[in-house]
This record gives C-alpha cells, sequence and structure tokens, in this order.
C-alpha cells in the first residue's frame, strides 16, 4: 500500500518543491470512502505566477537544448514510468476511484506520450523553396510557442498530464501544470518523476489550487504566457477561450463529448457488446469519449439488449483499489447526483429501467441500462458521465446519421457493421472529430485526437500534438 505520508504534497516552483503563501490545504479524499488521504498546498494567485516565472526563465534555456537531449529526457520518463506501473495505478485508484485493471491501463497509455514525443523531439519540420518570382528564398522553420499554461482534469490524472506535458517538452516550451484538485497527487508525483528523468528547474511547474478561476485568469493575463491547452467541460473551455483572447493566447481545447454508439444489423453481435463494454465502462463512464447513446439497428436491438444487460449486470461494483472492483466510485458526490438526477429525469419521461437505475452508499452507482427514453430527454442531450447506457432503436441509415448528429457536441462516434463500405460511409457522415469503426477504445499517443463543433479545438497526440506547441515563422531570404 502507498505511504501517502511520503507523497509529495507542496507547489513545485523551479524544481524545487515550495508552500503556499496561503495557509488553508486542499483535502484530497478517497471517493470510495470520503476520507481525506492527504492534503496538499492550495497556490494562491501569486504562487501562480511565480510558477510562471519559473517557467519563463528556464524557457530560453530549454528551448536552445538539442532536440535529442529534450527527447532524452522524454525517454528517461517513459522508462520510469514503465517501471513503477503498479505503484502510480494504485495511486490513481485511490485518488480517482477507477478500478485497478483501468487504472493500469491508464498509466501505460500516460507513458506512451512520453516515448511517442521523445521520438517527435528530433521530427520538428522545416522548408526551404524558391519563391515563384525567383527572387527570394521561402525559409519556414517553427519554433516553441513559449510558456504554456495546462489545465488538466480529474478522470485521467496521468495521461491528461502527459499528453500535454509531452509534446511542449518535445517542442521546447516550458510548463505551469494546474490539475484537478480532485486528484493532484498523480500530478506532483509526475513531476518528481520528471525532475528525476533530467528536465532542468523551471521547465515543469506544477500548481494546486481551490480557487481556480481566478488564477487561471491572473495566468492568461501575464504576457509572459503564451499557450493553454485545457481538457474540461465545454463550459469553462468557453469562460477560459473568453480569457485568453485579451491576450490572443494560443488555446487547444478538448472539451466534452457525447459519443453516439451505432449498431447495424449485419454488426458482429460479440464484438458490438465488447466495444459498447469499453467505449461505455472505460473508467466507469467518466470519459469525455465514453459511449452515452446506444442506437441499434431494429434486427439486432432485443439481443444486443440483452446481452448488454448481462455485461454490465456482471461487473463488480466496489472501491478501485479492490483487485476485485470492475466498476469504482463515482469522483464525488456532485457527480451521483447529476447521473441519478438524469436516470430519474429519463424516467419520469417514459424511460425503463432494465438494469440498476438505484444510487449506491457514498459515490457509488451501479451499472444502468434504460430503454425508452424520448428524443429530447437531458439524458440523449447531455454528457452522462457515470456508468449509465440508454438504448434506442432505429429502421434506417439515415435516421441513425441524424440521430447521432444531433449534438451541439463532435468529440467521437462508433459504428458498428460487418460491411466496411458501409460503415466508412456512415463515418463520412458523422459530425465528430474521431470515429471508432468496430472498436471501442479509439484513443492512441500517434493519432490527433480532438473534436469538432463545441468538443474543441485543435488536436493533441500524433505529429499534430506537437504543432500546437511551435509557432511558424517565414524568413524571406535572398542569395
Amino acid at each position: 500500500m502507498i505511504d501517502t505520508r511520503a507523497l509529495p504534497t507542496e507547489l513545485f516552483i523551479g524544481g524545487a518543491w515550495v508552500p503556499s503563501s496561503r495557509t488553508t490545504r486542499i483535502d484530497v479524499l478517497d471517493p470510495a470512502t470520503g476520507h481525506a488521504i492527504t492534503t496538499v498546498a492550495d497556490a494562491t494567485v501569486e504562487d501562480g505566477l511565480a510558477a510562471v516565472s519559473a517557467a519563463h526563465a528556464a524557457f530560453p534555456g530549454w528551448a536552445a537544448t538539442a532536440p535529442r537531449e529534450r527527447g532524452e529526457v522524454l525517454r528517461r520518463a517513459f522508462e520510469l514510468i514503465t517501471a513503477r506501473v503498479e505503484w502510480f495505478a494504485e495511486l490513481i485508484a485511490r485518488e480517482n476511484g477507477k478500478a485497478m485493471p483501468d487504472a493500469r491501463a491508464e498509466v501505460r497509455y500516460a507513458a506512451e506520450f512520453f516515448r511517442w514525443f521523445a521520438e517527435e523531439a528530433v521530427r520538428i519540420p522545416g522548408d526551404l523553396r524558391v519563391a515563384p518570382g525567383g527572387a527570394t528564398r521561402v525559409l519556414v522553420q517553427h519554433q516553441p510557442v513559449g510558456v504554456s499554461f495546462l489545465i488538466t482534469p480529474w478522470n485521467f490524472p496521468a495521461a491528461m498530464a502527459t499528453r500535454k506535458i509531452g509534446p511542449a517538452l518535445a517542442a521546447g516550451c516550458t510548463v505551469v501544470l494546474k490539475p484537478a484538485s480532485e486528484t493532484p497527487l498523480t500530478a506532483y508525483a509526475m513531476a518528481a518523476l520528471l525532475a528525476e528523468a533530467g528536465a532542468p528547474p523551471g521547465v515543469v511547474n506544477v500548481i494546486t489550487t481551490s480557487k481556480p478561476a481566478p488564477l487561471s485568469a491572473a495566468l492568461l493575463h501575464d504576457p509572459r504566457v503564451r499557450k493553454l491547452s485545457f481538457t474540461g467541460s465545454t463550459a469553462v473551455g468557453r469562460h477560459l477561450l473568453r480569457e485568453a483572447a485579451d491576450h490572443i493566447v494560443n488555446c487547444s481545447m478538448e472539451l466534452g463529448g457525447n459519443a453516439p454508439f451505432l449498431v447495424f444489423d449485419d454488426a458482429d453481435l460479440a464484438g458490438a457488446l465488447d466495444g459498447a463494454m469499453i467505449a461505455k465502462m472505460r473508467n466507469g463512464g467518466e470519459a469525455c469519449t465514453s459511449a452515452n447513446r446506444f442506437y441499434v439497428q431494429r434486427g439486432i436491438v432485443d439481443r444486443f439488449t440483452e446481452g448488454l444487460v448481462a455485461r454490465m449486470g456482471a461487473m463488480v461494483v466496489g472501491p478501485g483499489y479492490d483487485e476485485r472492483t470492475t466498476c469504482g466510485p463515482l469522483i464525488n458526490p456532485a457527480a451521483v447526483e447529476k447521473v441519478d438526477a438524469l436516470v430519474k429525469g429519463a424516467v419520469a419521461g417514459g424511460a425503463r429501467v432494465l438494469l440498476g437505475g438505484t444510487r449506491g452508499a457514498g459515490c457509488f452507482y451501479p451499472p444502468t441500462v434504460l430503454v425508452g427514453a424520448p428524443v429530447g430527454n437531458a439524458i440523449l442531450r447531455e454528457e452522462i458521465f457515470g456508468p449509465v447506457a440508454v438504448l434506442v432503436p432505429f429502421d434506417t441509415t439515415e435516421e441513425a446519421v441524424a440521430l447521432a448528429n444531433d449534438t451541439e457536441y463532435g468529440l467521437v462516434a462508433y459504428v458498428y457493421s460487418e460491411d466496411l463500405k458501409k460503415a466508412l460511409a456512415v463515418a463520412d457522415r458523422l459530425e465528430f472529430g474521431m470515429v471508432g469503426i468496430n472498436r471501442g477504445l479509439i484513443s492512441d499517443p500517434s493519432a490527433p485526437f480532438g473534436g469538432v463543433k463545441e468538443s474543441g479545438l485543435g488536436r493533441e497526440g500524433a505529429h499534430e500534438g506537437l504543432m500546437a506547441y511551435l509557432e511558424t515563422k517565414y524568413i524571406a531570404a535572398a542569395w
């Protein structure tokens, strides 16, 4: 068991652990029990600006560091995480609540971002060509954007940090990371690991605060901060974009989702059920990529429904760090209240509960399957962020596409059909940044992750993720 007394809990600024200038601290709670694991420092605006100062001072040296050397720091970080999978997994299970199999998968996924961007660090592109008129050469190069403010959510505390830190460091940027106050311990552990891997003081800074709005506003109005990368709700994303507009801060936004899961009559039933369980129950449904709306064609809907109820009903609900658990608690009481209200609203609107539907004690909510929710009900319009699947039958491809696209969100969609031509044609018509065909898990560090419409701006992962931390500079030269 992790010794919480040995965990770093102060602010990490300029390569040192420093106390906040605020005397109060933030309780980190175990969602399974509601009891405090430990407390962490509660940063003030002044502490946040001190982190910016450290990142700004370190930026020229880090930007001038050879790409190979920057990559080697990330490579060593990958190796250190890989050697400590069990330790990080237990830490995540304790502060986040997710089941250990999910926690282990997250740690391995998080590590891969460091490995991928260790390799990308030496692949920053450039271009030289003769201008059409022949008088000059067009020289194009890419330079690090500068101090980057990274805001990460609680649902993937390791992976969302590495998905941002990896490309930022590879590009030559320095960072100030503000993790969610629900899950700060993983972020602080990651800061310690990066320092061990050789990241110079000030390159990575981590701060936690109970008052994120004024701190974020102050940092986004500091002219030294030139990049914001945020993962979280669409509502908070809108607010941050307004704050960033005053100084025209470069922004990447990975926001909410409301993923449709389309199952056609010709789908492989077992494969579709396997994919549904991954897409719905990964992290207990607390994922922006989680399948919320299951649109199942009439000819297969009864068999699919029966299979999904059986599989979700077999899940074991309990503390995430109990090895028997396959569905852990939700993150906090507010999350349970939201899920419970959505289910009750759906039932009041005419939906039927086939499984679950009644909240448990504390932060526990059972795997739940609903049918018959009316079109337009909140449970089909909002991001559920919990272990609730809503099944809706459809008849035609046109109907399925229309239902799937009927949302302001556009992050990810899933399509199951053995007819690849049809599946690809449907994918083309779906208004989402990512589509999984016969796949319930699409996240990959080598692929561009991101959405359209109100699900975000820009992409993370792949080469696009590196370019998000680089500015293009054009030089006209004649010789």
